[in-house]
């Protein structure tokens, strides 16, 4: 399954913050979207699940395997939310329900999707917290979100969004929150886990060093505009503008910074 997006123009209370955005991911591809704070990419993805906040509108189109979802009714959307396309958002503590369990919030989209019983699905949220590498898959499943490490709430994020199995994963700034060695650990995981169910990929961050990590397309975004786009290695060996310029040195100070901790 394929994702088009085309000339995607989003406006909050009259005002253009995204301004006729373009690009595809291919089945299989795995595509970044970067750029600063406040380039567009955070609400561009909203728009592609249907989540954009109040006073907010999206024109243009935005296709899923041939078919226009921008706009079309939220209980169509829904069908598709989770069961086809999934989302981890960038920030876990906002993303969980504080007063669920962990393994209630990750069978949520499997019972709502698949219609299985309870029993079933608390099966489910256990195999797929063992598939996130959570520790104890048995028993953290019983713990609530203030009762697990940043780390795995990460990780029961992820597990949330591709518990129903879609075959598009959309990962807002998913390491943002997290230290150095953890970052690493969740961005090794993401990658396993879309290469082995075959899904694409649609990676949201600021960090040139990251998406390299996770994705082999960019598209480079400022001030809610495409300034430029294309495979991954090209950006980094050869950036044509100067806000790739400037997120690739910011990248190699990030990079050298490391090593000189190490």
């Amino acid at each position: 399954m394929s994702l088009d997006v085309t000339d995607l123009v989003i406006e909050i209370d009259g005002r253009r913050v995204v301004d006729g955005i373009s690009f595809a991911v291919p089945d299989g591809a795995r595509v970044g979207l970067i750029g600063e704070s406040g380039s567009g990419k955070s609400l561009t993805a909203l728009a592609l699940m249907g989540l954009l906040p109040d006073g907010a509108a999206a024109t243009g189109s935005v296709r899923w395997n041939g078919r226009e979802i921008l706009g079309i009714p939220d209980r169509e959307l829904a069908r598709i939310r989770g069961n086809e396309i999934g989302m981890v958002f960038q920030e876990p503590r906002t993303a969980l329900n504080p007063i669920r369990t962990i393994g209630r919030q990750i069978a949520e989209a499997v019972r709502i999707h698949e219609r299985i019983d309870r029993r079933a699905a608390h099966a489910r949220a256990v195999a797929e917290a063992g598939r996130v590498s959570l520790p104890d898959p048995e028993r953290i499943v019983d713990r609530y979100p203030h009762q697990l490490s940043g780390g795995q709430r990460q990780r029961a994020a992820i597990a949330m969004a591709l518990a129903a199995r879609p075959r598009l994963l959309i990962a807002d700034e998913p390491t943002t929150a997290l230290d150095v060695t953890i970052q690493a650990g969740v961005l090794r995981l993401l990658l396993s886990l879309v290469e082995s169910g075959g899904m694409s990929l649609v990676f949201i961050t600021h960090d040139l060093a990251v998406l390299a990590q996770v994705a082999t397309h960019g598209v480079v975004l400022a001030d809610g505009r495409v300034v430029e786009s294309g495979p991954l290695e090209g950006l980094l060996t050869a950036p044509a503008s100067p806000i790739t310029q400037g997120l690739l040195r910011d990248a190699t100070a990030t990079l050298w910074r490391g090593e000189d901790q190490a």
